[in-house]
Parts: C-alpha cells; sequence; structure tokens
C-alpha cells in the first residue's frame, strides 16, 4: 500500500528528530506518539504543513544547560548539572515545573517540556511550554544543603526567567520548601520582588489557594468528567494510584471525597495494598510532614500490606491513576488491568504508559486519558496563581476549587469534540494532540517564522 504525503512528511519529520537529539529516547516516544495521532488532523487540515509549522513545532525555542557547584554539610563540593528548556512560546511566556531527581538529563527535559506545549495550549489560558530542572538528589540532604543548591541552581537561572519571559514553578523533588529557597535567592539577586515570576510559592506570599492540590484533584475531575459522559460517577469505585507523592496523595483525597475506595500507593522502595481505603491523613503524616516510606504507613495500618516485589496494578480496580513517574505502566501490567476489568485509566503523571501499554488499554476498550490533558490540572492554577499576582489579589480556596473544575471541565469537551471531529469518538490522546497542536499552531502561522 503506498503511503500517503502526510506519513512521508511525518516520518521524515521524527527520523531527522531522532538524528539531531541521539540517545534521548523519552522524546523520541513522545515525539512519535504526538506526530503519529496528528495524521487524521492534518489529512483534514493540509495548510498546517506549511511553513514549516511542524518542523518548528518539535524544535526547541532555546535550551539551557548548567552546572550548579554547592557545597554539604561536611563542607564538601558537589557540582550537578542545571537545565531549562524553553520549547515554545508562540500563546505566551514559557511555563513549567523544575524537577530536582537523579534521572533527569536533557533528554528527559526535552521530552517533558514538549509534552508542556500541548498541555498549557489545552489550559486556554495564554501559557507557552517550557520545563527544567537538575539531576541532584534532595532526598536525604538536610535543609540547608536545600537552599545551598536552590541558592547555586538560581543564580544562573534568574537571567532567564520572568514573568512575561518564562515562569517556572514546581515538579518531582522541587516542593513548596525549594519554591521558597528559588524565590528567596532571586529577590536577592534582582532586588525586587516579583512574585510572578515563580508559581507554587506559599499563600501568605504570593501563592495561590488549591495550587498544592491542583494536579491531584484535577485528575480526578477528569475522570469523573469522563464517567459521567457515559453516565456514571466514582461513588463506590475501586482506585488504584501509583505514587504518594504531591499528585498521587491529592488524587486519592479527592477520589475518595467523590465515594471512591483507593486501594494502593507506592514509592521507589515499594506499594502498598490497604483494603480499607487509604487513610489519607495518615499518609500525608508519614509522607510529608516525617518524610517516610510508604512501608511506614503499611507499619500503622492492620489490615495494609507492604509489597516490594509487583506493581499497584496486580489490584483489582475499576479506575488506574498512574501518578510517578514516565513509563511506568507497561504492556505486562496494562493486560493485568485489563482482565480485571478495569473501565478508566487516567495519567496524573508525565508519559506514565508505555506506547504497548496505551495499545493494550484503547484494544481493550478501556477509556484511556493521557496525561497532558488529565493531569493539566496544575499548571492551569500555576497560570491562575499569575492572573492573581498580576492583579495582587487573592482568591479563596472555593474559587480557585471551582476555577480548577472549570478549566478541566472544558479540557474534556475540547478533547472529546476534537476526537469527534477526526471521526474517531473517544479517542482522547487524538483530540488532546490535534486540539493542542491547532492552538499552537495558529499563533506560530499568526507570528510568522520565527
Amino acid at each position: 500500500m503506498s503511503r500517503s504525503p502526510v506519513d512521508i512528511r511525518l516520518e521524515k519529520i521524527h527520523d531527522q528528530l531522532v538524528a539531531r537529539n541521539p540517545g534521548e529516547p523519552e522524546f523520541h516516544q513522545a515525539a512519535s506518539e504526538v506526530l503519529e495521532s496528528l495524521a487524521p488532523f492534518l489529512e483534514r487540515s493540509p495548510l498546517y504543513l506549511d511553513p514549516g509549522i511542524l518542523e518548528r513545532f518539535v524544535e526547541p525555542e532555546r535550551q539551557i544547560m548548567f552546572r550548579v557547584p554547592w557545597v554539604d554539610d561536611d563542607g564538601e563540593v558537589h557540582v550537578n548539572r542545571g537545565f531549562r528548556v524553553e520549547f515554545n512560546s508562540a500563546l505566551g511566556p514559557y511555563k513549567g515545573g523544575l524537577r530536582f531527581h537523579p534521572s533527569v538529563n536533557l533528554g528527559v527535559i526535552h521530552f517533558l517540556a514538549f509534552e508542556q506545549v500541548l498541555k498549557n495550549a489545552l489550559t486556554g489560558l495564554a501559557i507557552g511550554g517550557g520545563k527544567g530542572g537538575s539531576d541532584f538528589d534532595p532526598k536525604d540532604r538536610s535543609d540547608p544543603e536545600i537552599m545551598r543548591f536552590c541558592q547555586s541552581f538560581m543564580t544562573e537561572l534568574y537571567r532567564h526567567i520572568g514573568h512575561d519571559t518564562d515562569v517556572p514553578a514546581g515538579d518531582i523533588g522541587v516542593g513548596s520548601r525549594e519554591i521558597g529557597y528559588l524565590f528567596g535567592q532571586y529577590k536577592r539577586i534582582v532586588d525586587r520582588f516579583e512574585a510572578g515570576v515563580l508559581t507554587g510559592k506559599g499563600v501568605g506570599w504570593g501563592g495561590a489557594q488549591v495550587r498544592t492540590e491542583a494536579t491531584g484533584y484535577g485528575l480526578v475531575m477528569f475522570v469523573a468528567e469522563m464517567l459521567a459522559e457515559k453516565g456514571r460517577t466514582l461513588e463506590g469505585m475501586r482506585v488504584s494510584v501509583s505514587g504518594s507523592g504531591n499528585v498521587a496523595i491529592h488524587a486519592v483525597e479527592k477520589a475518595e471525597r467523590l465515594g471512591a475506595t483507593v486501594l494502593t500507593v507506592s514509592d521507589s522502595s515499594g506499594w502498598v495494598h490497604d483494603p480499607d481505603g487509604i487513610d489519607v491523613p495518615l499518609l500525608k503524616q508519614v509522607k510529608l510532614v516525617h518524610r517516610g516510606r510508604v512501608s511506614a504507613y503499611a507499619a500503622l495500618r492492620p489490615r495494609a500490606a507492604f509489597h516490594e516485589q509487583g506493581a499497584v496494578w496486580d489490584v483489582p480496580v475499576d479506575v488506574a491513576l498512574p501518578c510517578a513517574t514516565q513509563n511506568e505502566l507497561d504492556g505486562p501490567e496494562a493486560k493485568v488491568l485489563v482482565s480485571h476489568g478495569v473501565l478508566v485509566v487516567a495519567e496524573g503523571a508525565n508519559m506514565p504508559t508505555t506506547r504497548e501499554g496505551t495499545a493494550c488499554l484503547l484494544d481493550a476498550g478501556v477509556m484511556f486519558a493521557p496525561g497532558k490533558a488529565a493531569n493539566a490540572g496544575g499548571v492551569a492554577v500555576s497560570a491562575l496563581e499569575m492572573q492573581q499576582n498580576a492583579g495582587r489579589e487573592a482568591w479563596t480556596f472555593e474559587e480557585s476549587e471551582a476555577r480548577l473544575a472549570h478549566v478541566m471541565r472544558d479540557i474534556h469537551v475540547l478533547c472529546r469534540h476534537s476526537a469527534a471531529e477526526l471521526n474517531r469518538p473517544g479517542d482522547l490522546i487524538a483530540g488532546a494532540n490535534s486540539a493542542g497542536f491547532r492552538l499552537v499552531a495558529d499563533a506560530m502561522i499568526a507570528q510568522g517564522v520565527v
């Protein structure tokens, strides 16, 4: 069978991307998934093939890499690498989190920034896409060590950011503590209190209500919209959640408030099955206050069991929420979920499902929500925090949560309608990618070849 001109063009772009970015499998995976899913849209709208929109769309506007020297509590000097990929500013200033984790490298940040462009476009909140971070590991480091690292990191990063240029936020390994240290160093260097230069700040000094909860809450809100389309709710549903960080904890909290029973959480040491449902206050105490492992949670719950082998996906559930990291849910694990009758899989992390896992779920008719749509709540509230900073306003928790719910509802409607336009009803991957791409591409065309 002869291939269409669109398929030939997409393959050429993908091959060029791989050749220009060797050794970046995460970026290759994300770009390949997006380009392939755009084929039906581009067949219907060939004007987006020119002038070089696709070639520019997969190439970041700017990539920054720098060294981060810092001194530990014993006086030993360490050197880490810092990264910021400012991928696309067609819709607004670059927006995206900072990740501090040993797995961070340029390829990982490249992939995250690329996904962030589409995710941010879907929010409708006039923000471009970027991402950053470092291979620094904050685990088991003292507060003074983390402060010194953050100060060194910001000493270089400050020259590249600004409320109309690039607005970082938190991600894995970067919470309110790290944002505080980063903001303090920025303020010291520029001698100005520019609240809008970072989001995820403390509520008492420019932060937004619901920002901490936003990604997890928004994920569950999105799932509720998916179920409502089928005339169902989360009431009585069994849910599995991977991870036990900020996103996972608040996904558990929101799901249980909507009547579900969440049975699992995990971390790098293993996972917990709690047949009575995860005790959110206890989980917060263990993870957020004591910075402990999920095994400590299991030790305090009579019927909870901690496992070093297997995965949270071994537990039969109706809804699965991967909230840990990329490529954590693979093909064999997806088959297990399908065999147990899972109804919905929604990504709380960025690209947590492998291509084989996604294909398995879609072939089985499982409702699937890609991360760029389902976990957009965090960046949505970050953009709302920027709005509040610009107007020197402070909204209530209830008002902020209502705005978040509105954004997640709109994202679901947009993805669903875009999928239907492509004659692929229910395919939220195609819907999210085509809708996000069209929004960014229209702005790129309007702004000329830049």
